[in-house]
């Protein structure tokens, strides 16, 4: 037999107070103000007035109905479903639009639906209410179209039926920034010096630029760049036979071209680009293939053939056109390019086309004219920079190289694109502020500077054995905000 002890009340030793007190149908555990528990035919009442209730740790709580919130259910929803109330919902439409089914109608029934990838705008949740339960007094569907969106609706009786309480336009989300790479032999991608916010991609050799995720901010995705073509080579004789009579011009900068994203990356540019945006690239995500043109080769001593033009700088869709090669070998050899080679001395007072193919603003100067003297001698001209045109020669002094043009985009101020100096008896030298090489008098022409774009020096005059300088490679450089 099960043994059972039967009292009616319990009470502590020290002063006799209850424990357990049983009276009627009603149990109470504990004394005074400190009642815990009540326990009657109707309803269990938990602490006294003004006390708390607490859960211990680790413990959790059935029954005691809903506070106006939702439990959210973590997968998402990827297709048309049926709410339950009392549920929360992140419906996600990357796939395709959908609906969700509400649940029948009982007074303070609840459903919360959040936008999860952002993309109701373009794919709708829709809707639907049970039977004839309304939504916002209204028997039908309704559309969630907005972007970002969350919504609640809690059932509030059969007129109005399901009525938002909450309706959120947007939902915190982090911002997208621009995020590049680069690929190619010794091309680097830093964070420029003077502005953590900025990377610079530059390109010394062929390579991709690959932007593998745009910016939520549209201007942010325009970007600085500067694209420098390959320097024309420079002029000389063709021959030991002839003495007097021949002089080699200086060949003509690379094209230069430069944009600028003044709001975004305010560098120091080129007198070209001045205040303002131009040109501007505006990129998105994919591979942008990147070329760096090589400097042209001068005109070799004594096999005469003529210099040549420098090799095309390109990235996004814009070109620049390499520098065209100086004039030589007793003849008027008028090369056009980013910017003009120099006239040879025997060409006619001719200034050979810079800025060819045309773009705006110019890529390049025309080069210098050369000067004939009487007894078939006199100087050549300098080939054209990126800044100016070429020095004519006068009479037997040859013309400089013209000036390049300078910018801070790889952070330090650099020139580039200038033309290379003519040849005469005495050397001419290359256009300042953009590294062109100087012409060589009775000496070979130097060379332009390796990815700065510079024209080649002529060389020749009085039996000289020399060749013209070689055209200096170009250069690509771009800048981003990444942060």
């Amino acid at each position: 037999m099960t043994s059972k002890i039967k009292v009616d009340n319990i009470n502590k030793v020290s002063d006799d107070s209850n424990i357990i007190k049983k009276c009627g149908t009603t149990t109470t555990i504990g004394s005074g103000a400190s009642n815990p528990i009540v326990v009657d035919g109707s309803a269990v009442t938990l602490g006294r007035c003004g006390g708390t209730v607490a859960l211990a740790s680790g413990a959790t709580q059935t029954g005691f109905g809903r506070t106006g919130t939702v439990d959210w259910i973590t997968t998402p929803k990827t297709a048309t479903f049926s709410a339950v109330s009392g549920e929360g919902y992140f419906c996600n439409t990357s796939g395709g639009a959908f609906t969700v089914n509400l649940p029948a109608g009982s007074a303070g029934a609840i459903v919360s639906l959040a936008d999860y990838a952002a993309t109701w705008q373009t794919n709708n949740v829709t809707v639907t209410p049970n039977g004839t339960d309304k939504i916002g007094s209204v028997n039908a569907s309704v559309t969630l179209n907005t972007e970002g969106q969350s919504v609640t609706f809690i059932f509030v009786d059969s007129t109005q039926g399901w009525i938002n309480t909450m309706d959120s336009t947007s939902n915190v989300r982090g911002v997208n920034v621009l995020t590049a790479s680069v690929s190619g032999a010794c091309n680097t991608l830093v964070t420029a010096p003077c502005n953590a916010n900025v990377k610079i991609a530059t390109f010394t050799g062929p390579g991709n630029f690959t932007v593998t995720n745009v910016s939520d901010v549209a201007a942010e995705n325009i970007v600085g760049y500067m694209i420098v073509a390959g320097g024309g080579g420079g002029g000389a004789k063709n021959s030991s036979a002839l003495t007097n009579f021949e002089n080699g011009a200086g060949g003509g900068g690379g094209g230069f071209r430069e944009g600028r994203n003044v709001p975004i990356d305010n560098f120091t540019a080129s007198p070209l680009v001045a205040n303002a945006p131009t040109n501007a690239i505006t990129v998105t995500a994919q591979t942008y293939p990147v070329v760096v043109g090589g400097g042209g080769a001068g005109s070799p001593y004594p096999t005469g053939s003529l210099a040549a033009r420098g090799s095309l700088s390109s990235f996004g869709g814009l070109t620049s056109a390499g520098g065209g090669g100086g004039g030589g070998n007793g003849g008027a050899s008028l090369t056009p390019g980013g910017s003009g080679g120099g006239e040879q001395n025997w060409g006619g007072g001719n200034n050979p086309t810079g800025n060819t193919p045309p773009v705006s603003p110019p890529q390049g100067k025309n080069g210098g004219a050369g000067a004939q003297q009487g007894d078939g001698s006199g100087g050549s001209g300098g080939g054209g920079g990126a800044g100016e045109i070429g020095v004519n020669a006068s009479g037997n002094n040859a013309g400089r190289g013209g000036v390049g043009v300078s910018n801070s985009i790889t952070a330090s101020s650099v020139g580039r694109a200038g033309g290379g100096g003519g040849s005469s008896p005495g050397p001419q030298p290359g256009g300042p502020c953009g590294s062109g090489g100087a012409g060589g008098g009775n000496n070979p022409g130097s060379n332009g500077q390796t990815n700065r774009g510079g024209g080649g020096g002529g060389s020749g005059q009085n039996g000289a054995s020399g060749s013209g300088g070689n055209g200096g490679s170009g250069i690509v450089v771009i800048r981003y905000k990444f942060q």
